[in-house]
């Protein structure tokens, strides 16, 4: 189904080429790592089961910090998928894997088009914890076809948009959104590569059961691989 190594390889060889994702000077800006994981003593259900608390820890981390954004998150183990049912199916594994990327910053953050693509489907995934606003674009590169999907962005993101339209590099096309607008969140952007869609449309896991880790990693690679982000991510 998935030859990953191709489509990895490609990534990495265009890997320099590719328009940033979010506004970001590696010379003068700091991005902080992000902990979500049971390791972090700092969380606690209090924090997570309000959504106004918790956004207010994550800005308070960042600002103390000096970042412009917090980062991180793939292949993560997370506790903070708790806080919502749309992670945990009665008589099923729980979710808990995270499958993308999370930039943490201020509500209204501009995002780019990495490279050129065309709108494959948009949808506005209005659960609580969910996607909110969600958009998806196909790409091609080295004759592969693939897909990035951008959650937690702004309504009228997707209501200006339609599935075929086409964007080009650089082009400004999501917006970090509020939390009512993006799944109840604090404001921040969800990046993720996909290889097969899996006949979905308006949304793909961007979390997995512990026990899908293997295939859901293979359909789904390393984001950093086109954001080039992580290296710059520090906790001093």
């Amino acid at each position: 189904m998935l030859n990953n190594a191709k489509f990895t390889s490609s990534l990495k060889k265009h890997q320099n080429s590719f328009h940033p994702v979010v506004p970001f000077d590696a010379a003068k800006d700091k991005l902080l790592p992000m902990n979500l994981t049971a390791t972090n003593a700092d969380l606690n259900n209090k924090e997570l089961e309000d959504a106004g608390r918790f956004a207010a820890y994550i800005d308070k981390k960042i600002k103390d910090a000096g970042a412009l954004y917090g980062i991180g998150g793939y292949a993560e183990h997370r506790v903070i998928y708790n806080r919502s049912n749309v992670f945990d199916m009665p008589g099923a594994e729980p979710r808990r894997l995270h499958l993308g990327i999370d930039i943490w910053g201020d509500a209204g953050t501009p995002v780019f088009a990495f490279m050129g693509g065309m709108v494959h489907s948009l949808a506005f995934n209005n659960r609580i914890g969910d996607y909110g606003a969600t958009l998806i674009l196909l790409h091609q590169l080295d004759g592969i076809a693939f897909y990035s999907l951008y959650g937690h962005i702004s309504l009228d993101d997707i209501n200006n948009r339609q599935a075929g339209e086409y964007v080009t590099r650089g082009e400004t096309i999501a917006h970090f959104g509020p939390l009512a607008e993006n799944g109840n969140w604090p404001p921040h952007l969800h990046f993720q590569l996909i290889y097969d869609m899996e006949m979905k449309k308006g949304d793909y896991p961007g979390v997995c059961a512990y026990s899908e880790k293997d295939r859901y990693l293979m359909n789904c690679p390393d984001p950093d691989m086109v954001l080039n982000m992580m290296q710059y991510a520090r906790q001093d």
